[in-house]
Order: structure tokens, then C-alpha cells, then sequence
């Protein structure tokens, strides 16, 4: 969302030098409105475009994707609902929230989910939306006091199949030309904004890509990733062009929004939880972690002569007082709207970094703080969270690429490279090392085994996955290297991370599984044997490992039935027909009698003899 005064509420008592109005914006959010899960997503949804917007009264509100759940009712499928579309739409219109604001909502992977074609009927987004326009779109909000550019990114997936193959999104070239254009458009305005659901980490872009499209951005408003699960509540981080990439947690499960503001025009946010008061911005002096000298005007905070915050609640603000540096300095007064100042002399504080607070408190007694540390001097910065800076600004699908086939290479080495060395000769003592590459080169000279593995690694790399309804009534074919749908060729992007997963969770510890067993064999035990002969302490830690990765093995195939259907259980090499065959695998490694097994054993058990 964002919320941008007008210049009777928002003018502030400045030097000539700083005569622009503080201009406000408020929370990009997603609503996540959902039909089997959680009905309070959508009263809540309602509240806030009542309750909320009444409070803050936005100018813009950005909605940034996911706006529906579309999944099925065990969570796993996933399938366009129009009822959740009409929920979203019904609240838009009851709450009258689109004659209060300007509302932009685009679509997110989940509004994506299974359609065949943008003209399709269960295309609901263009039914149902505030915008109702595929694509990418340039709108400019036009104040007295100049043009804000907001530039929305619709990287989803066209066709859209069901997850979750549609989790990264994709770029095309004239879409990436369509957003140059818009850029070039926004040079002209005072700042510019760009949005869009997924991370730019999760966007399949053609040369030169989409950070550098963006370069002259001020921020990048994004969700997607959603805190990962609690695990990263706080995902911020500067593109090496100076444009801010600042991901917001998600309304389903977390009820958050975001408050942004230009004050003078810098760039000024708060992330919030929903139905928390007060909210407060601290506007000026701003951030000193967020400043980017190369897209605001930073020196207007040296020759500033108030602090400013914006502060909203339920009921009316009774006391704002600012802190700078753990020393009180006053109590800030009422401006006008949400709007409250206090002067200031900032060339106190034109050395090193200071931290500013502001506690806010309302007439029915609730409190909020909010502080950051700040700076009047050029040349100083902070840094950001070097993880959250990981996620949000290493391209993902280009790391699973490269290290999908380090895989694929070392394995595939291993084997053909014990395949093709001489017989070993065993010296010194049956350490793990040592049996480690005996149990190799048996593997690797025993046809049915050597050459199982290898069909089975190159298969990944080459073949079908499987085949079956990738969009309802739209057959396709999934590889490791993106999927085929009715005419259509998808990228790969987590189809080589689903490849990592099967190859080091499954088709590795089966190989080192069949090493391991005829290792065994080797030392003259069978299957029921070695399970009965007292070595426990060294077979159960094999079975704990074993066992459970064939179970996920299983699950897969479950997994595939029920996002993709029966077609694509029953057509499924990798998945389903590997499963039936993998026992039928490990019973031959403890059953096999051959001229070279037995050539084997007694290398073996002469070694171990001497």
C-alpha cells in the first residue's frame, strides 16, 4: 500500500532549502484469500481495507501477488477456485476501498496455478482483480509537488502449470522490453517504485536481466518467499546497482503489511503486523541503512530543520517523544494529519552514526517504539544480513543448474573411471577408505549393476520425469531441464532443484547402498544372515538411513498422483517405476552369483587372511 499527502496535511515549517512536502506511502501486503483454510484471512482482509485504510487513508496501495490460495483441500494440488476470487473481489467492493485509494494488485505464483492460457475461464484474475490487465503495467500518481512512478513486475508463468513447478518466474524478451520501456518512461518522474511478487533471486531473465532493468529504482517491493517459514522474518538487501530489494512477510499466515514513505523524497518504510497500534515511521532523519545517495537527495537531511514522524492509531495520538542516543530531546507536536515534527539542529550529530527512537503512545493507553540508526555524513554505511543478502541477490536457478551437473559429472566420473581401472590390489588394513573404493570397483564391474546406475543418472539428466496433466486437460512432459505443455517450453528453474533432491536423497545413497551390500556379500553374508549375526551396532545405522530416503521415495509418487494426477503416477520412470524397481535392484546385489562376485570374495578374503 502506499499513502501520499497532500501538501495542506503534510507541509512542515523548513529552510527554503527544504520546502518539497513530506509525501507518504503505506503497506504492500498480499491477501492470500483462501477457501479451506482459515477464514479469518479474509475477515481480517476486510477489516483492513476498512478499519486500516480509513486510519492511514493511502494514496497507493500496492498488492503484491499470492492474492489467492488456489489449492485443493488437502493442500498438495493445486486448482483455480472462483469462490476465493469472488471473496477478494466481494471485500474490494463492500469496504469501497477502491473510491478511498488507488489499489494495484498483481498476480503471484499462487494466482497462476494450473491455466492453460491468459484467455482462459479460470484466468479469474482478469475477472475478478482491481487492475484486470495481464502483465506488467507503469502507473504514475501525479501530486503539486511532482510524479511517483510505480512499475509493476508479472514475471508468472504463461502457461501457468500447477505446483509446484511454477515457484520461480519467468521473463520472456519482449516482456523484458516492455519493462525497459517503462524505466525509461519513469526517468522523468521524482522517484520511481517497482513491484512484483516474486524475488528477483526467483526470476528467469534473459541478458542483461532484471536488476539491471531496475538499476534507477529506489526499491524493488517484492513477497514470495514469505520470511521462509519464520526462519528469515527480515529479508532486505541492496542490488550492487543501489536499488533496494525489501521482501514483506505474507497476510496468510503472518498478517503483515507495509507502511513506505518519501519525505522530501527519501525513501522512508515500516513493516507491520495487522491490528497493531500505533504505527509509527520515523520519515526524517531517515535510515542510514536504506540511504542510496546515487537515488535520494541525502544532503536535504543535512540542511533539514525538523524531525519527522508519522505516527497512526485507533485512537488519538496523546505523546510522541524522540530519543537520540539514549538522550531525550523532546516531545515532537502535531503538524497536521498523521504528521508530527520537532526541531532539530542535525549538524549536532554530523559525526559517525547516531540512533534515533520514537515512542508513541495513544489516548487508550497503547505504546509503540521504533528506532535506526542514522547519519548526516557522506561516504558512511551499514550492511545487510549477509544471508538475507544470499537469498535475495544470488540467482538461484543458475546455482541449481551448475550444481546439478557438478552432480551429475562427479558421479557419472566415479563410476565409469572405477569402471575402467585396473583390478585392485587391497594393501594395508580394511579400513573405510579402503573398502570404500574396493566396494566401488565392484559395483562398477558387475554389468547389471554398473550399467543400472549409469542408465539411472543419465536417465535424470535426459528423460522425462514423467508425463501427465501438467494443467488440467493439457498433457506435458517434465525434465530436469524445464517442461514441455501444450506447445510450450518452460525453463527450468525447480525442476534441477527437484533433480539435486532426487540425486543426493535418492539415486547417490542407492548407489552407496548397493556398494555397501555387495561389500557384504564379498565377506560371505547374505541378506538374513548380516541381520543376524551380532553386528548390529554397524547394519541398523544403514537402515536408518536407507530406509527412510525410500520412504520419500514413496511419498514422491504420492506426491506426483495427487498434484498431477493418475497419468502421471502411472507414466513416471523417475519416480513411480524407479520405486518397483529399486527392490528388485537390492535383491539381485544379495542374491547375484557371478564369475566376477566370486573373483571378489576371494581377493577379499585372501587380504583379510593375511
Amino acid at each position: 500500500m502506499a499513502w501520499l499527502g497532500h501538501p495542506r496535511r503534510c507541509r512542515s515549517p523548513e529552510t527554503p532549502r527544504d520546502r518539497t512536502p513530506p509525501r507518504d506511502q503505506e503497506p504492500t501486503t498480499s491477501s492470500g484469500v483462501c477457501r479451506f483454510q482459515d477464514p479469518g484471512r479474509a475477515l481480517d482482509l476486510e477489516k483492513f481495507c476498512s478499519e486500516t485504510i480509513d486510519i492511514i487513508q493511502p494514496a497507493l496501495v500496492l498488492a503484491t501477488g499470492d492474492l489467492t490460495d488456489a489449492k485443493t483441500k488437502e493442500h498438495l494440488g493445486s486448482r483455480q477456485h472462483e469462490v476465493e476470487w469472488q471473496t477478494y473481489q466481494r471485500i474490494l467492493k463492500k469496504t469501497r476501498v477502491m473510491e478511498k485509494t488507488k489499489w494495484l494488485d498483481i498476480k503471484g505464483n499462487h494466482d497462476a496455478y494450473n491455466i492453460p492460457s491468459l484467455e482462459s475461464i479460470t484466468n479469474y484474475y482478469r475477472k475478478y482483480s482491481a487492475v484486470r490487465k495481464d502483465g506488467s503495467f507503469h502507473y504514475v500518481h501525479s501530486t503539486p509537488f511532482g510524479n511517483y512512478s510505480f512499475i509493476s513486475v508479472d514475471a508468472t508463468q504463461r502457461p501457468g502449470p500447477k505446483r509446484p513447478y511454477n515457484f520461480f518466474g519467468i521473463l520472456d524478451e519482449k516482456q523484458m522490453e516492455e519493462l525497459l520501456s517503462f524505466s525509461k518512461k519513469s526517468s522523468q518522474s521524482n522517484q520511481t517504485i517497482w513491484f512484483g511478487h516474486f524475488t528477483t533471486s526467483t526470476i528467469l531473465s534473459p541478458s542483461p536481466g532484471i536488476r539491471t532493468v531496475m538499476s534507477s529504482a529506489t526499491a524493488y517491493l517484492c513477497g514470495h518467499l514469505h520470511t521462509l517459514g519464520g526462519l528469515m522474518p527480515v529479508l532486505h538487501t541492496r542490488h550492487f546497482t543501489g536499488t533496494l530489494e525489501l521482501e514483506v512477510g505474507d497476510w496468510k499466515d503472518n498478517r503483515r503489511y507495509r507502511i513506505f514513505a518519501f519525505d522530501h523524497d527519501l525513501f522512508s518504510f515500516a513493516d507491520v503486523t495487522f491490528d497493531r497500534w500505533p504505527v509509527v515511521l520515523i520519515t526524517n532523519p531517515k535510515s542510514l541503512l536504506y540511504s542510496c545517495a546515487k537515488h535520494e537527495p541525502l544532503e536535504r537531511l543535512f540542511h533539514s530543520t525538523h524531525i519527522r514522524i508519522l505516527a497512526f492509531s485507533l485512537s488519538p495520538i496523546t505523546s510522541v517523544s524522540v530519543k537520540i542516543n539514549g538522550v531525550n530531546v523532546g516531545q515532537a507536536d502535531h503538524l497536521s494529519g498523521p504528521i508530527f515534527i520537532l526541531k532539530w539542529n542535525p549538524k549536532n550529530y554530523s559525526n559517525g552514526t547516531h540512533t534515533i527512537e520514537v515512542s508513541v503512545q495513544d489516548s487508550a493507553g497503547r505504546s509503540k517504539s521504533a528506532h535506526h540508526i542514522f547519519s548526516t555524513q557522506e561516504n558512511t554505511h551499514l550492511t545487510f544480513d549477509p544471508l538475507a543478502s544470499f537469498i535475495l541477490l544470488t540467482d538461484h536457478y543458475i546455482v541449481a543448474r551448475v550444481l546439478f551437473v557438478l552432480i551429475v559429472l562427479s558421479q557419472l566420473t566415479i563410476l565409469i573411471t572405477f569402471r575402467y581401472l585396473a583390478y585392485p590390489e587391497l594393501k594395508g588394513p580394511p579400513g573405510f577408505a579402503n573398502m570404500t573404493t574396493f566396494s566401488l570397483h565392484i559395483l562398477s564391474k558387475i554389468n547389471i549393476f554398473y550399467y543400472s546406475v549409469l542408465l539411472l543418472t543419465l536417465y535424470t539428466v535426459l528423460g522425462p520425469w514423467f508425463v501427465g496433466e501438467i494443467i488440467d486437460g493439457k498433457l506435458g512432459c517434465c525434465f530436469s531441464f524445464g517442461i514441455f505443455v501444450d506447445g510450450h517450453f518452460l525453463q527450468g528453474g525447480l525442476t534441477f532443484i527437484s533433480g539435486i533432491i532426487q540425486l543426493v536423497f535418492f539415486n547417490i545413497p542407492l548407489m552407496a547402498y548397493l556398494c555397501w551390500s555387495l561389500l557384504q556379500r564379498c565377506f560371505g553374508h547374505s541378506f538374513r544372515s548380516h541381520l543376524y549375526q551380532g553386528k548390529h551396532l554397524k547394519i541398523i545405522p544403514v537402515y536408518l538411513l536407507v530406509l527412510p530416503l525410500y520412504i520419500w521415495q514413496v511419498y514422491s509418487c504420492y506426491f506426483l498422483q495427487v498434484t498431477y494426477g493418475t497419468l502421471a503416477f502411472v507414466f513416471s520412470p523417475l519416480r513411480t517405476w524407479l520405486t518397483l524397481l529399486t527392490p528388485v535392484l537390492i535383491r539381485c546385489a544379495w542374491t547375484l552369483n557371478s564369475t566376477e562376485l566370486g573373483t571378489f570374495m576371494v581377493q577379499l578374503k585372501s587380504h583379510l587372511s593375511s
